[in-house]
């Protein structure tokens, strides 16, 4: 269904949304860190797999949808320049929003998603292409996605593969 630049979950685990909302969690809960989203494609999907984990509230503090640019800037920080320069679907913009909803909700851990879900192109970006970025203060992690299928699947994919990305810099994440 996808091609993507970015590894998924380990060969043999379960990779599943559901599985990594619940390992991301865990791991969360393990190290007393907590987190929010700043979402822009996936409109709250994750989140909302996050907070389907039971006891996630000990560690999920919320999240911020900014579909438009000018929400990117006033509620996550996204500087004007670099979205004038690059358009919303951009590396620089999904770490930007990852650090910004850190600072935003007084979170540890910050997940971003941006990209083009479909049906048309958007930012001279073809459908698929999707970044994701985890910044946890002093690491910070970004992936870029060329993803296939409809809509809901793009959608579908990039929650996947940003929660495993959470998941990677959180078990790399050791002390």
């Amino acid at each position: 269904m996808s091609a993507h630049e970015a590894p998924g979950a380990e060969p043999g685990s379960d990779s599943s949304a559901g599985a990594l909302a619940a390992s991301a969690i865990a791991l969360l809960i393990a190290r007393g860190l907590t987190a929010g989203t700043a979402e822009s494609l996936t409109g709250g999907l994750v989140a909302g797999a996050l907070t389907t984990v039971a006891g996630s509230s000990a560690a999920f503090r919320g999240g911020i949808v900014a579909y438009a640019a000018d929400l990117k800037e006033s509620q996550l920080g996204v500087p004007a320049a670099l979205l004038k320069k690059v358009g919303t679907v951009h590396r620089d913009v999904a770490l930007a929003m990852a650090a910004g909803v850190r600072r935003r909700l007084d979170v540890a851990v910050g997940v971003a998603t941006t990209g083009v879900a479909g049906p048309d192109p958007a930012d001279g970006q073809p459908v698929g292409t999707v970044h994701i970025a985890v910044d946890a203060g002093a690491r910070s992690a970004h992936r870029r996605l060329r993803l296939t299928g409809d809509r809901g699947q793009i959608r579908s994919e990039t929650v996947r593969q940003v929660l495993a990305l959470l998941v990677t810099v959180l078990a790399e994440d050791r002390d």
